[in-house]
């Protein structure tokens, strides 16, 4: 992408006098997205402009006809949802460059309607990790410091609902262990890109207490500050660095083969997924679920709420 920040002026060259400031002010528009998302947007413009090099045609600026034409040669062999995710990279870096957004016509915008129209699937949802099957899994942990980091890090993830990436940006200054649970500082998000940062309650819990989970493997790995979320190598030593948001999904997936489940539908989203539909099935108030989730719209938690009540009062019940 361009690392150009256009600047309208009365023809001085400010680019020039501005300097260093000028610079700084690339960095900030660009911290403007997430660092996944803008890693993100880079690979799949190199791809959009690795096309454009091919058929000799400009990819910044580019032309509404040249977007266009990429989406109907890759209709059908990538998905709708890809190809969306690449309109928004060659969107934002026509945006970052100051130029005019080729993705706004309408010829655009109509050709991915005919995509979606033609070649959409419905999404395919993984399976939730709902509270018995977390404590299934969990239960397969063993007993040496991995399953400990792993069983806190299954059961943390489940009980504040959080996103991959949440769980393993948690420091150990992020925790409050107070005697009604755990207090944790959730320091920007998905839906808090300004790092406003969040505070959520975790709950003891009864079969398999998080918060004493999370305690155990903090003092298994000798962990006083830092990451909480560490890996661990073949010598059994704890790094000093984060797990990966990768790594949440693969331990996921790893647990639900040991538990018996089919790992290939379970991912990252299981546990927050998990938490939402077990809280759902328990009749919880939908804004307190929402105080753990963090959603912003109440309309997105309703399809957890439906999935945990699709049998509850069924109309066909007793007809048969």
């Amino acid at each position: 992408m361009s690392n150009a920040l256009t600047i309208v002026s009365d023809g001085s060259n400010l680019p020039a006098v501005l300097g260093a400031d000028l610079a700084a002010a690339v960095d900030l528009a660009k911290a403007e997205k997430a660092q996944s998302t803008r890693r993100a947007y880079g690979i799949d413009f190199r791809i959009f402009k690795a096309w454009c090099d091919v058929r000799g045609v400009a990819a910044l600026p580019a032309a509404p006809e040249t977007v266009a034409a990429y989406l109907a040669a890759h209709a059908g062999t990538s998905k709708a949802s890809t190809l969306g995710r690449r309109v928004a990279a060659i969107r934002y870096a026509h945006k970052l460059a100051g130029l005019a957004l080729p993705t706004d016509a309408e010829g655009v915008k109509a050709t991915m309607r005919g995509i979606r129209r033609t070649f959409g699937r419905a999404r395919v949802r993984k399976a939730p990790a709902v509270s018995g099957k977390i404590l299934g899994m969990v239960a397969t942990a063993p007993n040496n410091l991995a399953g400990i980091r792993d069983r806190a890090l299954l059961l943390l993830g489940f009980a504040g609902a959080f996103r991959r990436s949440e769980l393993v940006a948690l420091d150990v200054a992020d925790l409050e262990e107070t005697e009604a649970g755990l207090l944790v500082c959730i320091r920007s998000s998905k839906t808090d890109q300004e790092g406003q940062g969040v505070t959520i309650a975790i709950a003891r819990g009864d079969v398999a207490c998080p918060v004493k989970a999370l305690r155990a493997w903090l003092e298994a790995a000798a962990i006083e500050a830092g990451p909480i979320f560490r890996p661990i190598d073949k010598a059994g030593t704890v790094r000093a660095s984060r797990l990966t948001c990768r790594s949440v999904a693969n331990f996921v997936k790893a647990y639900a083969a040991r538990a018996g489940f089919d790992a290939s539908t379970f991912s990252g989203h299981s546990l927050r997924a998990g938490f939402l539909t077990s809280a759902a099935g328990k009749g919880a108030s939908i804004f307190k679920m929402m105080d753990v989730s963090r959603h912003k719209s109440v309309d997105t938690l309703r399809g957890y709420v439906r999935d945990a009540e699709l049998f509850k009062d069924h109309a066909g019940a007793g007809l048969l």
